[in-house]
């Protein structure tokens, strides 16, 4: 198939063309020097034989919902929108390299830094679903890199809103990376969708290839389809990818959407807890602090406005606590460090104490030792157990080629979590009462549940088994 040729830069005031940069399939993208102040940007411009009132008022809707995001340090920045003398709307944002849409094919990313651009990029997608945005088109030709190596998520121009389903409604989508779901038209695209294309990318920048593309086979729209519907992605030939990362990745690939990570935070701190395990630098995820607001837009029936922030949640079903985002042992935005030891001033000599005095210190310093020591003795004599529940009565169910394990809340803290342990697997952390595992038939399934409180678990559960029956899947 061939490659169309690059339309004609259009004449925009203030701005001087200097080449082109890329081709899409409804925009060009031009470098242009802007005269005041001066500096280069990038400049998407529609192609005229696509634009109508609709394409109009979705590329204005990018405009504008990049415009309130894009403060975010992993979002791409616009700076103006406006619309060319030969009737073409533009978009005018920050330079950026290329994507890494092609690099990753060429040559797969490192392990360190897939996690950290999986983190960043989850990040910005993560405070897009707390504004009400979803983005609908995660894959990685959408994600660029600044000057400065730190990655950009771009290209919301098929972004709509959280809690948002209408089958009639026609959008684009980009198949390999699409949830499976997504490709049955079920949904338009939903918080659990977007953890499924976040993982997806994932793959495909240590892969070279998107989770259902298979080398020397076909892969043609419906091929993709096909795999993604039935099948499960085949494990990323790599030695150096951690068994922990591929049960990450495949778990948010899963094709039920409540056995995924419940938000992309969730995955943030899954994806995290593989650095710690392979002892990389933390990724600090850049999320919105509470009290940072939107600006409201007054019009209740603007598709392109954003909503103050908040807590999102998947479509088919509603998680009982809203602060299911909020994991122990999340960034916190400020961290105080102990002051080193050479950079302490040195302590004043204080003049000599009186015997009496001293003999007053000393009795003090035995009595809170005594009583330090009664402490240390009720915390052990409490510590067994350290009122921290026990999950009991777990119920599980075969569906299909899964097995969906659930629970009864045994009176957990608004920080607790669950730490799932299944046979052969990867310890999970999540706050759902909830756990899916696929499974082949004839295979057996085991779980344990355990509660995690301040970085402390308490007493583990039964172990609940199943046995898949033949046939099954």
């Amino acid at each position: 198939m061939s490659r169309r040729l690059p339309s004609q830069p259009p004449q925009l005031p203030g701005f001087s063309f200097v080449r082109i940069l890329g081709s899409g399939g409804f925009a060009d993208v031009f470098l242009y020097e802007q005269d005041n102040p001066r500096r280069q940007v990038a400049v998407k411009v529609m192609l005229s034989e696509y634009v109508n009132a609709d394409v109009r008022r979705m590329f204005q809707a990018e405009a504008d919902l990049m415009a309130q995001l894009s403060a975010h340090p992993a979002i791409l920045t616009v700076y103006q929108s406006g619309v060319a003398a030969d009737g073409r709307p533009y978009l005018v944002m920050e330079l950026c390299s290329s994507s890494i849409g092609q690099r990753y094919r060429d040559e797969p990313l490192s392990v360190s830094e897939t996690l950290r651009i999986g983190i960043k990029i989850a990040s910005a997608t993560e405070t897009a679903h707390r504004a009400g945005v979803l983005h609908r088109d995660i894959k990685p030709s959408n994600i660029l890199m600044t000057a400065y190596g730190n990655p950009v998520l771009s290209d919301f121009g098929i972004a709509g809103t959280v809690g948002e389903s209408n089958p009639d409604e026609t959008v684009g989508m980009s198949i390999p990376w699409s949830a499976p779901e997504v490709l049955q038209n079920e949904t338009n695209g939903t918080v659990a969708s977007e953890v499924w294309s976040l993982a997806a990318t994932i793959y495909s920048l240590l892969a070279g290839r998107a989770p259902f593309e298979l080398p020397g086979q076909d892969n043609t729209s419906a091929d993709l389809i096909t795999r993604a519907s039935r099948g499960k992605p085949q494990p990323i030939a790599r030695d150096d990818v951690p068994d922990r990362l591929e049960h990450v990745l495949a778990r948010a690939m899963s094709r039920r959407p409540e056995a995924r990570q419940q938000s992309a935070m969730e995955l943030i701190h899954e994806l995290q807890a593989v650095e710690a395990e392979l002892g990389l630098p933390p990724t600090q995820p850049d999320v919105a602090v509470d009290d940072w607001i939107f600006s409201p837009v007054h019009d209740a029936d603007d598709r392109t406005r954003v909503n103050p922030i908040r807590t999102v949640e998947p479509g088919r079903r509603r998680r009982r606590n809203p602060d299911a985002t909020r994991q122990p042992g999340a960034t916190r935005l400020a961290t105080a460090e102990a002051t080193p030891l050479s950079d302490r001033r040195p302590l004043r000599r204080a003049a000599p104490l009186s015997r009496s005095f001293t003999l007053a210190i000393v009795a003090c310093s035995a009595l809170v030792m005594l009583l330090a020591v009664t402490t240390v003795f009720v915390v052990v004599r409490l510590s067994p157990g350290s009122g921290i529940p026990t999950v009991a009565n777990i119920s599980a169910e075969v569906r299909d080629s899964s097995v969906e394990f659930t629970w009864a809340d045994p009176g957990i803290n608004a920080s607790d979590s669950y730490e799932i342990r299944p046979n052969g697997g990867i310890p999970s952390i999540q706050r759902a009462a909830e756990f899916t595992v696929d499974a082949e038939p004839g295979e057996r399934v085991c779980v344990t549940v355990l509660v995690n409180r301040e970085g402390k678990l308490g007493p583990p559960s039964a172990e609940k088994c199943v046995d898949i029956p033949e046939g099954s899947g």
